[in-house]
């Protein structure tokens, strides 16, 4: 029996895949496709993603193949400048296209042990108390003893296991593609610079090579939205917005999408449970759904390795859908405040007026800026310390950099004092004294934190008893 068999192979399912691993739990990925697309609907990550790979020892690949960018707000088509103070040491986004990052993810799940195969497409489920049975199309099955669905919104796995989606459907469509044009640089950024001062669903973006990513308003919401556009239809809706089809020709791939927002009702379903576009969806706007899928699978990834291991105290596991529902839920908010904030009419118009107007004020475009990137997320872990429930940015220690410490994907107390201990957890927690030098800045007077192997603050304190506590709480009981 395998312990986790993870199902859909995108950017959530081989994090997911690589952080179970780092446990050594045994992991098989199935994705339906047989060979990796070269769709490249997420076209980046934001700063709270950079830190996780940096956390995890990736970051240096996703630096050399990829472009820095610094662009505040990012918010319903109103960009300002990079806001100071943002709480992280990655001030930055990465603009990495989804099949790099994919490729990328493919590697480090590969190199860490994860089997990976390529056209399994699942078609049924079948759960009981020891497991749960896996059926293919092709008539063979797996045994595992959970099961994680990352297979996108249409989710074979949420609707095996029939979990509601609810939400709305898509009230517009956008078309979006990879196209040659024969128009001139110039002409196409004039063109473009002109229309985007209605319509913000509309651009062309020089990739290399004289082809453009080319995003364009549908005419309505197509009945059958799996199919892809043909050319003819994306000439025609280039010419109704721009006047010219920019002698659009030999498109790499079209595809389109609309802007249904949805969300599973429940995260887990006994030993099957949901990450990523399965878990939710919503308009790409502020490029937010690979960052928010990614995030899943670093919050899931120990605590379900913890589940396998039989070591995770009560709860522990659940509290996977207590934290990333609400997380879902404020993203899928905020994707449909932009959508508004990206409509033709004169009060959408009148809205974005004043929301351009509320960015220049630095606290507004710092808040805004943090909710996309994702580094402001705080979970609810009850009454508190302010850093509690909250993950800390890089901090420069004698013993290294916080997020080489966290690699091992283990828990970490930073201890002041010099007389706490892990001792009972110390297969699962490290420690590390820090001095007066170390990131006073940051962590100022709190005696002591302990921190999650996802790097969010699990405990503040003083108190060996209270610290022995959340050390159960977290990592289930003492020499376990």
């Amino acid at each position: 029996m395998v312990d986790v068999i993870v199902v859909g192979g995108g950017p959530t399912g081989l994090m997911l895949a690589g952080e179970l691993r780092l446990a050594d739990v045994s992991v098989v990925v199935l994705e339906r496709l047989a060979e990796r697309t070269e769709q490249s609907r997420g076209q980046g990550l934001h700063a709270r993603s950079v830190e996780i790979m940096d956390q995890r020892g990736l970051l240096d690949r996703f630096l050399a193949v990829s472009e820095k960018f610094r662009v505040g707000g990012l918010y319903g088509g109103v960009a300002k400048p990079w806001p100071e103070g943002l709480d992280t040491s990655h001030d930055y986004g990465l603009a990495t296209p989804q099949p790099v990052t994919e490729r990328l993810l493919n590697e480090y799940a590969l190199e860490v042990g994860a089997d990976v195969r390529r056209g399994r497409e699942v078609v049924g489920l079948a759960q009981d108390g020891d497991g749960v049975t896996v059926e293919l199309a092709d008539g063979t099955s797996l045994r595992s003893r959970f099961v994680v669905g990352c297979d996108g919104g249409r989710s074979a796995v949420r609707k095996l296991i029939g979990v509601g989606f609810p939400g709305e459907p898509a009230r517009v469509e956008t078309l979006l593609g990879e196209i040659e044009v024969t128009a001139d640089a110039e002409t196409v950024a004039a063109v473009v610079a002109e229309v985007r001062k209605t319509q913000l669903r509309f651009g062309l973006a020089p990739i290399g090579d004289g082809v453009y990513r080319v995003v364009a308003p549908a005419d309505g919401v197509a009945e059958d939205r799996t199919a892809p556009p043909t050319l003819e239809e994306f000439r025609q809706q280039l010419r109704a917005v721009a006047g010219t089809d920019f002698g659009a020709h030999s498109p790499r791939w079209l595809s389109r999408f609309g802007d249904a927002t949805r969300q599973a009702e429940r995260y887990r379903v006994g030993r099957v449970l949901l990450a990523g576009d399965a878990a939710h969806i919503h308009p790409p706007t502020g490029g937010q759904g690979l960052n928010l899928g990614v995030q899943d699978a670093f919050n899931l990834g120990w605590k379900l390795a913890a589940e396998v291991k039989g070591r995770a105290p009560e709860g522990l596991l659940d509290s996977y859908h207590a934290e990333r529902h609400p997380v879902g839920a404020a993203v899928l908010d905020n994707t449909r405040a932009q959508i508004t904030l990206l409509g033709t009419d004169p009060g959408a118009a009148a809205l974005r007026g004043l929301f351009t107007r509320l960015m220049d004020f630095e606290e507004v475009n710092r808040y805004v800026t943090g909710l996309i990137t994702a580094v402001d997320v705080r979970y609810d872990l009850g009454e508190g310390h302010d850093l509690l429930g909250r993950r800390l940015r890089d901090l420069d220690l004698k013993e290294g950099r916080l997020y080489e410490l966290l690699r091992r994907g283990r828990g970490l107390l930073l201890d002041r004092t010099g007389g706490l201990s892990v001792e009972g957890w110390a297969d699962r927690v490290d420690r590390v004294a820090l001095g007066e030098e170390d990131a006073a800045d940051v962590i100022l007077d709190v005696p002591a934190l302990l921190l999650r192997p996802d790097g969010h603050v699990a405990w503040v304190g003083d108190d060996g008893r209270e610290l022995a506590d959340h050390l159960s709480r977290w990592f289930g009981a003492a020499g376990h």
